[in-house]
């Protein structure tokens, strides 16, 4: 099944909600940084909450959002950073975390991430200032704790369910999620129903699994409730780095220290932290920077 995001709004436009199938996605992220069962938990939540708050709140090319969650745990920091066209690109600052199962037979994301530190969005839209949130971790699932950043940083009230079911091979076998966002006027009746029908919800990876669509996973949350599916956009794992984009980081670098590549290792090796792609400057590569410096002077 294809990765997207669906959009819907449901009682009269009272309720917005978004539902993603993020499975493919999150096996690319895992299979490029080789990430361990408890890892790929922990990052393939935040690749999904950094796709639907993407896709709530980014409108047009160029607008991006970076989500950092710097918790107390063995996972280290997690950054993720998302666009406007369903492109998303992140890393676990230690991959290679797995510890037991929680209390309830769960991975303990919340054992990776820590419950203290940091939860961070920083969202540029093109205006001259990039907006930027920050609360507390709350929780540590990743789940309550972009649901807390929704109310205490934009105001919106929303419950956010995010999830990824990994194989014994470390394979992900689902992952997927929601993101329901209360609008103004919301009837106290409704959403007692909804906080009623998310305490019954099946895990969300459970019934990707199965092979729940994004839209019958809304139908499984709004059983019976009429709902208008607005659009649907795909989603992806994709980084925009290049040869040329750390060309331009290592000019930055100056002569001397560049010179100094070439002296001691004769070349260079870049690795990008967000998808692991490797680029390799050989002597001639970083002559080419230094004479870009110098004018070509010697």
């Amino acid at each position: 099944m294809k990765d997207y995001i669906t959009k819907a709004l449901v009682y009269d436009g009272y309720i917005r909600a978004y539902a993603i199938n993020a499975t493919e996605t999150v096996t690319e992220a895992q299979k490029r940084h080789d990430t361990w069962h408890s890892s790929s938990a922990a990052l393939g939540r935040a690749l999904i909450g950094t796709l639907l708050l993407s896709s709530a709140d980014l409108k047009t090319d160029g607008d991006r959002l970076t989500v950092k969650i710097q918790g107390n745990g063995p996972g280290g920091a997690i950054i993720v950073d998302g666009d406007a066209n369903g492109n998303v690109k992140g890393y676990i600052q230690n991959p290679h975390v797995s510890i037991p199962s929680n209390e309830h037979g769960k991975i303990d994301v919340r054992g990776v991430v820590g419950t203290e530190g940091i939860f961070s969005v920083i969202k540029d839209l093109g205006l001259k200032e990039p907006f930027s949130g920050q609360v507390p971790i709350v929780s540590g699932e990743l789940g309550e704790d972009f649901t807390y950043y929704l109310a205490a940083s934009e105001q919106i009230p929303s419950a956010v369910g995010l999830s990824v079911l990994v194989d014994k091979d470390e394979t992900i076998k689902a992952a997927g999620g929601f993101m329901i966002q209360v609008l103004p006027g919301a009837d106290e009746v409704v959403l007692a129903k909804l906080e009623e029908r998310l305490a019954q919800l099946p895990r969300v990876s459970d019934l990707i699994d199965s092979g729940k669509t994004p839209e019958e996973l809304l139908e499984v949350i709004f059983e019976g409730e009429r709902m208008l599916f607005l659009e649907e956009q795909p989603v992806q794992f994709s980084c925009d780095c290049s040869k040329e984009k750390f060309s331009r980081a290592i000019l930055t670098l100056g002569t001397s220290e560049i010179q100094a590549m070439i002296d001691e290792d004769q070349g260079a090796e870049t690795v990008c932290s967000f998808c692991n792609n490797k680029y390799h400057f050989d002597e001639s590569d970083l002559t080419a920077l230094i004479e870009e410096i110098t004018g070509g002077k010697k």
